[in-house]
């Protein structure tokens, strides 16, 4: 006699199986009904919370093929130990992603004055920045700025954002930042005249970073001023070391920062 299947369904109506995944601690997902994408923060019995990039929490049901892992289909399961997950944080504060690989990069960028600015932003943004697609360059100077800007040629789907040292009121360069009119384009700045006095002075060791004499060298009167060797380019790394996290700078840089790479990312 023969043997026939409960399921009427015609084998091509059959929803394809689909691959079982943890829901691990730092796994980013999207939740194809809401388009709600972030990293698993917690999972309990029958739920998952998700965290997105703006610290935004969501809970969702654990359904089957009720996510999207890097745009496929998939079922998020309980971790095999049952427990709570705790996730890993970057240097910059945000959800680490275990494993994540670099996306491709965006026409979009970020420049920053200078090659210490540059290290800075790798070395406590650099995971968020590969995640995202975001490729980080130098500028020599802010005088080459509007030059710059008139080669990129920045458009919706190529931003870009520029962050300027001692941006001022009444300064060289915030003169040089309001001739960047492109609504695609976006110049940011901190108050320092240098990035090392985004550094935290308790980070390096020291009470405050010295005042320096207008018209002398500001990196060069610091070493001076705090005994330090007159080698700018060793001093500098020697406060990158310093530097483990977000919490080792100073605000008015963080928030900079965020905000380019927000602006750029945007849809």
């Amino acid at each position: 006699m023969r043997q026939y299947s409960a399921d009427l369904t015609p084998p091509w109506k059959r929803p394809k199986p689909v691959p079982e995944v943890p829901a691990e601690a730092g796994l980013v997902v999207e939740e194809p009904g809401t388009g709600f994408c972030g990293a698993v923060i917690r999972c309990e019995a029958g739920t998952v919370t998700l965290e997105d990039r703006f610290g935004k929490h969501r809970v969702f049901p654990l359904e089957p093929r009720g996510f999207l892992l890097e745009g496929r289909v998939v079922t998020l399961v309980r971790p095999p130990s049952g427990g709570p997950v705790r996730p890993t944080r970057t240097a910059s504060g945000s959800v680490a992603v275990p494993g994540a690989r670099a996306r491709v990069a965006r026409a979009g960028r970020i420049y920053v004055e200078g090659r210490h600015d540059a290290e800075l932003v790798e070395k406590v943004w650099g995971d968020d920045l590969r995640v995202e697609g975001v490729v980080v360059e130098y500028l020599e100077g802010v005088d080459d700025l509007p030059a710059i800007v008139a080669e990129f040629a920045p458009g919706p789907d190529a931003k870009l954002g520029v962050l300027v040292d001692h941006l001022v009121p009444g300064t060289k360069e915030w003169r040089i930042a309001r001739s960047v009119t492109s609504e695609h384009a976006l110049v940011v700045g901190h108050p320092y005249i240098d990035i090392w006095e985004a550094v935290k002075p308790s980070a390096v060791g020291i009470e405050a970073w010295p005042r320096v004499p207008h018209g002398q060298d500001w990196k060069t009167g610091v070493c001076r001023a705090l005994g330090w060797p007159e080698n700018t380019g060793a001093v500098w790394q020697a406060i990158l070391k310093r530097v483990g996290s977000y919490k080792d700078l100073e605000p008015e840089l963080l928030g900079r920062v965020e905000e380019l790479i927000d602006f750029v990312t945007a849809p």
